[in-house]
């Protein structure tokens, strides 16, 4: 586990959590790279024999040091934006292995992406196939397209991480599918690769996504057959982790399904893993600044940190649930604590009902937050961004500053 406690002080890695906060300060985003790299490593093993390509999903953690280990690893890279290309190439990543999702792509995305000569566009609807081959003829360049089926499937997953139904917003269900092949493969400006789901997130099983590897693997078979091959099948990503007792995916029980379900097909496999590789491998450090202990029957008690809704906004947009834990144990009572932040909203909260030991200028970590934590982070009530923090085995880096007022303020303009 990359964070565990020596002599009670919770490290990351070899490193004590107390001494990157002494050093820079809290709130603070902490990753170990160990464990991203186990992870990355325990999921190639798992795709052993099969030709395959991990293109990690930058969403979940845009880090460049992440992204740029990563790449040298060999990972492509799956991106949801313009600025996310961006990301990708500073951090040395290679274009051509890189899958562009998402909905809305507008032209300058599109444009950016044929320039760059991306692996391919993941095609969610009949009229971003229209724009990317008008934008493909408009660039003088062909555009590299796969279509992203939406296989009906169930992933049992919170409603707001579900993707793969027909009432969600991404991709074309198959029937459609079949028609935008035709038009995509009699095109002059664009080449035909492959074949895309994504049916959710926080997947625990293998079974929905055994469902969606059948969709896709009979139109692979139905599109064959009239002479449009394909060269990859991409069954996205949404490998479930534990926050607090999900299932976690068993990536080897995934690889063998995927090794059946591909069979003798000649095709490579790709995966999107964003939340598995990052989540458990990152915390958020934070102090807390004032206790507000009950006053009356029926009313709660109250820990402040200086940690909020802005540097992490999944507790109050999701209900999310995240563990707690004092870095360092204390012997102060422990009571059943509601941990806010300073934000004002009733909403600012990190956690509810928590039974810990507090008191003033105790350093808390906030776990399983290095997915969707800092990438969804704001500047609300004009509070500037925690700083990110890498960690490999016994040595630390910033990997990214915190902000300042000035960063916040520099683009405005009294008019």
């Amino acid at each position: 586990m990359p964070f565990e406690r020596r002599a009670g002080e919770l490290h990351a890695d070899g490193v004590p959590l107390t001494r990157i906060a002494d050093a820079i300060g809290t709130p603070a985003y902490v990753y170990s790279w160990t464990d991203v790299r186990d992870r990355y490593q325990a999921l190639e093993a798992a795709l052993q024999g099969i030709d395959h390509r991990i293109c990690y999903a930058v969403k979940a953690n845009g880090n460049l040091s992440i992204l740029a280990r990563l790449a040298k690893l060999g990972a492509g890279f799956d991106i949801v934006s313009a600025g996310e290309l961006e990301r990708v190439l500073r951090a040395g990543g290679d274009p051509g292995r890189v899958v562009f999702s998402g909905v809305g792509k507008c032209d300058a995305e599109i444009d950016f992406g044929i320039k760059c000569e991306i692996g391919t566009f993941n095609v969610e609807s009949e009229a971003e196939l229209e724009r990317i081959e008008a934008r493909s003829r408009i660039v003088g360049r062909s555009a590299a397209v796969s279509v992203r089926v939406n296989p009906d499937v169930d992933a049992n997953t919170h409603p707001y991480i579900s993707t793969g139904l027909k009432e969600n917003k991404f991709g074309v269900p198959a029937p459609l599918a079949r028609q935008l092949y035709r038009r995509a493969h009699a095109s002059p400006t664009l080449d035909v690769v492959g074949i895309d789901c994504h049916i959710g997130s926080q997947v625990g099983d293998v079974e929905p996504f055994q469902d969606a590897l059948a969709t896709l693997t009979d139109l692979v078979d139905t599109l064959a057959a009239e002479d449009i091959p394909l060269k990859h099948v991409d069954i996205g990503g949404g490998f479930g982790v534990t926050y607090r007792d999900e299932k976690r995916l068993d990536v080897a029980q995934f690889g063998r399904m995927v090794r059946a379900g591909l069979g003798d097909r000649a095709i490579e496999l790709l995966v999107e893993p964003g939340r598995y590789l990052v989540a458990e491998a990152g915390v958020l450090l934070t102090r807390v600044e004032y206790l507000k202990p009950a006053t009356a029957p029926g009313t709660r008690n109250f820990a402040v940190v200086d940690a909020a809704m802005n540097d992490l906004i999944r507790p109050p947009l999701y209900g999310a649930w995240h563990d707690v834990q004092p870095v360092v144990r204390h012997d102060a009572p422990p009571l059943r604590w509601d941990v806010v932040g300073p934000v004002c909203e009733t909403a600012d909260f990190i956690a509810r009902n928590r039974d810990l030991a507090l008191e003033p200028g105790v350093l808390l970590a906030v776990c399983t937050t290095g997915a969707y934590g800092f990438v969804q982070s704001s500047n609300y009530n004009t509070r500037v961004r925690p700083p990110e923090v890498l960690v490999d085995g016994e040595a630390f880096a910033i990997a990214r500053q915190r902000e300042s007022i000035s960063d916040l303020l520099r683009l405005e303009a009294i008019v």
